[in-house]
């Protein structure tokens, strides 16, 4: 640990202030990439099945890049510990690359969803280390700065990525929604490999161990368990064999992982990740943040467009603009929890998020498209006062050798909470449908129902009700992400000093 201090000053120093805005125009472009990914293959859909067919498994081009973000991030985490965040970064966006350019020159479905996987097993290199570099490269006062440039190009792309791929696919072709992304990674590859500079390794230090063994675990862990969430309910009825069965091996799986981490040198997820009250806490508060972000994302424009009547394009709206709040409120947060602390500044985020979630249900039925509009306004802003400080304060707890590690553990938390969400969420929505309707009900058929004009009003009373519900238990993820923070984590974070 007592090695480790000078290289946090060394990153910025190797790179230099005058090559700084080159890698973050690298980090901005890197992370555009997987921004864009889910959106703007989304608007693609139809004319990708009516070119390769595969339909009934259409899904899994969203769910296997997903599920193998999710699993590869604390790998990466702890490779980028291990032998600097360049090396892992340029190779997690090649592997990024290929896999674009091969979900490009894809035959039929199969072949696109596993190229999409190759695509994810790049992805979890980008997501993460491009956090980690963030705070490798700026002192703790201008890490606000970076991760609103951040959060603004996830904003962008939530905006730009559903247009950009309607655009693509109508004039044309779809292929070309995976052939765009070579040029912008030629271009950061080139800034990244002239631009970014890090220590090198001290002669004479020992050869770093990688945890295979660990790695592994992890993937097949994660990949398990993550795929009986997913398809519970959806492929297969959770009862049936294939999810008891991947939900065993998980858990059985889960077990060898422990046992494996415990016994390796440098394991990949060190227990400390979990031991330490701070990163623990927000763990846990990131992982409620993505159990809640499946309300509005999911099935608020099921809602707009269903309830509402609003055409596809003013539904997106009414979602998107939390992607306007959302980075002013994330960069004016430092302001905030200088005053009162990265726990408190928190709080006050998801407390109000909390509040704002509750209120959905109380909205009038059918109501006006302003009313969900100013909540979702609200709802972003809450959430930009809650995530960032709590990734920045995170970061500064730690020693740049424990810092992928610690951002990856956090990310982590947060995909597999929005990975559960889907599940539960769509679990809830289908069984009010039920009870509503009296029968079966599937929100994805009524839906489609009530675009073709073939329900009734009683059916469209049905999704209100099913979204409502959604949203009530969206504002009791928050509350146990609020629960979270004031009974775990510490008043004040044991920020290390730069």
């Amino acid at each position: 640990m007592g090695e480790t201090k000078p290289a946090i000053r060394d990153t910025a120093q190797h790179t230099g202030t005058h090559r700084r805005g080159a890698v973050v125009a690298a980090l901005m472009l890197v992370m555009s990439l997987a921004a864009l990914d889910t959106t703007i293959v989304s608007t693609a859909v139809p004319q990708i099945v009516g070119d390769l067919g595969g339909f009934s498994v259409f899904s899994w081009l969203f769910s296997g890049y997903l599920l193998a973000v999710t699993v590869t991030l604390p790998v990466y985490g702890k490779l980028s510990d291990t032998f600097g965040r360049k090396p892992v970064l340029i190779a997690g966006t090649a592997v990024f690359l290929l896999g674009s350019l091969l979900c490009a020159l894809a035959w039929n479905m199969a072949a696109l969803i596993a190229f999409r996987i190759v695509q994810g097993l790049g992805g979890g290199a980008l997501q993460g280390t491009v956090q980690t570099l963030a705070a490798d490269l700026y002192p703790l006062e201008e890490r606000p700065k970076i991760q609103a440039r951040i959060s603004a190009v996830w904003a962008t792309s939530a905006v730009a990525g559903p247009a950009l791929g309607g655009v693509l696919a109508a004039y044309a072709d779809w292929r070309w929604i995976f052939l765009i992304n070579l040029p912008l990674g030629a271009v950061a590859l080139w800034l990244l490999a002239r631009h970014l500079h890090e220590p090198q390794r001290r002669q004479g230090a020992p050869r770093p161990r990688i945890d295979w063994a660990g790695a592994l675990t992890v993937f097949a862990c994660g990949g398990a368990l993550l795929t009986a969430i997913v398809q519970g309910g959806v492929a297969w009825p959770w009862l049936s064999w294939p999810s008891l069965t991947l939900l065993g091996t998980g858990l059985a799986l889960g077990v060898a992982l422990v046992v494996i981490e415990r016994r390796a040198a440098e394991p990949i997820i060190p227990g400390w990740v979990w031991r330490r009250r701070t990163i623990a806490a927000v763990n846990l508060a990131l992982g409620a943040l993505g159990l809640l972000m499946v309300a509005p994302t999911v099935f608020l424009p099921t809602y707009a467009q269903s309830v509402l009547g609003l055409a596809p394009i003013a539904a997106g709206f009414v979602l998107s603009v939390w992607t306007l709040s959302w980075p002013v409120s994330a960069a004016l947060s430092q302001h905030v929890y200088r005053r009162i602390g990265f726990r408190n500044t928190a709080m006050l985020g998801i407390g109000a998020a909390t509040l704002i979630l509750a209120a959905f249900p109380l909205l009038p039925y059918p109501g006006e498209p302003w009313q969900p509009t100013l909540l979702m306004l609200l709802l972003g802003a809450a959430l930009g006062l809650f995530q960032l400080p709590l990734i920045v304060g995170v970061q500064s707890t730690v020693e740049w050798a424990e810092r992928g590690t610690a951002t990856a553990s956090i990310l982590f938390c947060r995909q597999t909470g929005q990975t559960l969400g889907a599940a539960v969420f769509g679990a809830v929505a289908n069984a009010v449908l039920a009870s509503r309707l009296g029968g079966t009900g599937d929100l994805d058929a009524v839906t489609r129902a009530l675009d073709s004009g073939a329900a009734s009003e009683h059916v469209r009373r049905a999704v209100a009700d099913a979204v409502n519900a959604v949203y009530l238990g969206a504002a009791g993820a928050a509350a146990l992400g609020f629960l979270a923070l004031l009974l775990l984590a510490p008043r004040r974070f044991p920020v290390i000093k730069d």
